[in-house]
């Protein structure tokens, strides 16, 4: 907590869908909230909507950028003193529907910097700040999906970081033990953001036809999100998976 008695997290991806989601269930839960992006314009959206007395702190980043987040978590800890959270949010589909075999490097290689190297470089940074503050500890969770279980069809790129984001979530929770880091991952199956407009109009199924999948509300993800945030380091939530109840993620293909 920092002075004001508020624990202090930090949500990345927060200018829309799921991290907007999550950063304004925090701060009306009582937290003090810096939400980072790529865009200013979406973080000071954001901050609107959390409403005039809640206390949340827009910081522009790129989170595949080593300097961006650098400097993110220098203004966090500047700004509030500590870190509570980290909710690891930013993410990118990149291409949709891509062949593997036609599939650029650079695509590639966009998506790997922003979900995984991203997410490693932001972990990594609020392992530091939660190792040397005191009250030493924190909490890291990290943002799956229900790809880090099965693939869709022409996702190489985004199914294989978010498998790795499984082995990131592991390696956090073993490192951190020393040093009262928790470390637990959502993976999450057809929330209601932009990214998932696809699923309301059709999308590409196991058997290569196209079906509408049903979705669920993002604040349904954002209530899981401070029940993981909220319990005692003592306790954790590993691995929790929300999704559309009657999406096909359960005997997908």
């Amino acid at each position: 907590m920092n002075a004001s008695g508020k624990k202090i997290a930090l949500v990345t991806g927060a200018g829309s869908g799921i991290g907007r989601s999550v950063a304004l269930t925090l701060a009306a839960a009582g937290w003090s909230v810096a939400v980072a992006g790529r865009r200013t314009e979406p973080l000071e959206d954001t901050a609107k909507a959390a409403g005039a007395g809640a206390d949340v702190l827009g910081v522009r980043a790129d989170v595949s950028d080593p300097d961006d987040v650098a400097a993110l978590f220098a203004a966090v800890r500047e700004h509030y003193g500590r870190l509570d959270l980290l909710f690891n949010n930013a993410g990118t589909f990149g291409p949709g529907g891509v062949p593997l075999e036609d599939l650029t490097y650079e695509a590639w290689r966009s998506v790997v910097d922003v979900n995984l190297t991203g997410s490693f470089l932001c972990a990594q940074a609020a392992f530091r700040q939660m190792k040397a503050q005191d009250p030493q500890g924190g909490r890291i969770i990290n943002n799956g999906s229900i790809s880090a279980h099965v693939p869709r069809p022409n996702s190489v790129a985004y199914t294989a970081t978010k498998h790795a984001m499984t082995g990131l979530t592991k390696s956090l929770s073993l490192d951190g033990r020393p040093y009262r880091i928790a470390c637990g991952q959502i993976d999450i199956g057809n929330a209601a953001t932009e990214m998932t407009e696809r699923m309301q109009t059709g999308i590409l199924q196991a058997n290569g036809q196209l079906a509408v999948e049903p979705v669920m509300d993002a604040a349904d993800v954002a209530r899981t999100v401070l029940h993981m945030a909220e319990l005692p380091l003592e306790a954790n939530v590993q691995f929790a998976t929300v999704m559309a109840t009657t999406m096909p993620y359960i005997g997908r293909g």
